[in-house]
């Protein structure tokens, strides 16, 4: 038995020659067959040069394990989600790296009702079967069929907004040459067609697996300016950008500035709460101050989750939530099969400047000024313990309260910080916010900052 270092705790990610290829991406697929019987399920791919490839292994590993299969081609990984549930399958999985180096691809899966699968929930199954390599035989070999979703997957999408609210905003929009454009396109164009005077600029549109404008990942502090800097030059209201399997989108407004996740998260409480009064809003616990001021005022219900899909994904099932977000730009909503979406963000945001007439600068400057925060700050270090320890010996004994739901978070009254390991990289996360005090936030970065980096 070989083991496969390609599973983590919520999918499948390997560089490819190394820990991931074709062969194991077949066995992978007789896994998934095997281990929770579907009798359909559906497959798509990013424009990642590999994904081909790697999708017709998987494609054949479902079908030869008696699975019948749905390839939906070039998609999002939201689109999968939606297909699953939209067939009624018996599972879901995506053939992505997402934001990943070039070099890598990978596998995001769901099960029936588009529901997670995590490696307590059924992946730890699928490796093992994996891994083994030696399968039950199957009754008989599964259908291919090829067909496409989108249509109905646009219409879900904007049932979320009121079209006719909309006012003739200018939107920048950058896919980052992934599968975004396509999708979006199928979009915008049933908003024109019902009348809608959005104008749109294309940026870095068309779907291209070289990714001629670098990797598709607009959280990076180098990645924003590509988006901002063109949102200034269009003279646009809002500029919009997604990663490579836009299952995360990301803002910038008119003055091409970058809004932190977590302002966006608050944002997208304040446009669902008018429509649900008293709803309940899941969040990460990372950075979380302006949103609970937000969910307090609209009369909502602020409950805090691990952070992770499939820890997110569970707790709005249980709270019946709405809406859940994460600082790190995945927004998860109810009525999408309480899965992560990246196109029905920008589109809420659309309708929230239209409605209130505020440019989007305006909408999060409160929020901004009263709790500032230091944005996530990650430290790559060989050995994490040491850094944990040191940070807990100086700053637990002082704080207030203490909250171990997802590394360790310490509220001091003025100022919170956030300390947690990485689900999926090897780095330690840090996340500071402040009560109306920039200098005091600042401060606390550089102290804890050292703190770690002396450990």
């Amino acid at each position: 038995m070989t083991e496969l270092t390609c599973f983590k705790s919520y999918d499948v990610r390997g560089q490819l020659g190394v820990n991931l290829d074709a062969d194991i991406c077949y066995r992978i697929g007789r896994a998934f067959a095997q281990a929770l019987s579907p009798e359909l399920v559906v497959t798509g791919r990013d424009i990642r040069e590999s994904s081909p490839e790697l999708q017709g292994a998987l494609n054949d590993g479902l079908r030869d394990g008696g699975t019948d299969v749905i390839d939906i081609g070039l998609c999002g990984t939201e689109e999968v989600y939606f297909a699953t549930s939209h067939y009624a399958a018996g599972g879901g999985l995506m053939v992505t790296a997402s934001h990943n180096p070039i070099d890598y691809n990978g596998i995001k899966m769901v099960r029936e009702g588009s529901r997670p699968i995590s490696s307590v929930d059924g992946m730890g199954a699928i490796q093992k079967l994996a891994e083994a390599n030696a399968f039950a035989p199957a009754n008989r070999r599964g259908t291919l069929t090829e067909q496409s979703p989108r249509d109905a997957f646009a219409d879900k999408v904007l049932s979320f907004i009121d079209l006719d609210a909309l006012k003739p905003l200018k939107i920048l929009v950058n896919a980052g040459n992934g599968v975004a454009g396509p999708t979006f396109d199928a979009i915008a164009e049933k908003m024109a067609k019902a009348g809608s005077k959005v104008e749109f600029i294309r940026h870095h549109h068309t779907p291209d697996g070289t990714f001629p404008n670098g990797i598709p990942n607009p959280l990076l502090l180098e990645n924003r300016a590509l988006t901002g800097d063109a949102v200034l030059q269009a003279g646009a209201d809002l500029g919009v950008a997604w990663d490579g399997d836009f299952d995360r989108c990301f803002f910038f407004d008119e003055t091409g500035a970058f809004i932190d996740g977590e302002y966006v998260v608050g944002l997208l409480a304040s446009a669902f709460l008018p429509k649900n009064p008293g709803a309940k809003i899941i969040h990460d616990p990372r950075v979380i101050w302006a949103l609970l001021d937000l969910v307090e005022q609209g009369g909502g219900q602020a409950i805090a989750s691990q952070s992770g899909h499939s820890h997110i994904k569970a707790k709005m099932r249980a709270e019946d939530a709405v809406y859940g977000g994460e600082m790190s730009a995945h927004h998860y909503f109810r009525d999408f099969m309480y899965c992560d979406s990246g196109m029905i963000p920008w589109l809420l945001v659309a309708e929230l400047m239209s409605t209130t007439g505020r440019k989007l600068s305006d909408l999060v400057a409160d929020m901004q000024a009263r709790f500032p925060s230091s944005g996530e700050i990650n430290f790559k270090l060989a050995d994490k313990q040491p850094a944990i320890d040191a940070f807990e010996a100086k700053y637990v004994p002082d704080a207030a309260a203490v909250d171990r739901l997802d590394g360790v978070s310490l509220d001091y009254g003025d100022w919170r910080v956030n300390l947690r390991q990485s689900n999926t990289e090897p780095v330690l996360r840090l996340n500071v916010e402040a009560r109306g005090d920039r200098a005091l936030l600042d401060a606390k970065v550089s102290e804890i900052s050292a703190v770690i980096q002396n450990a």
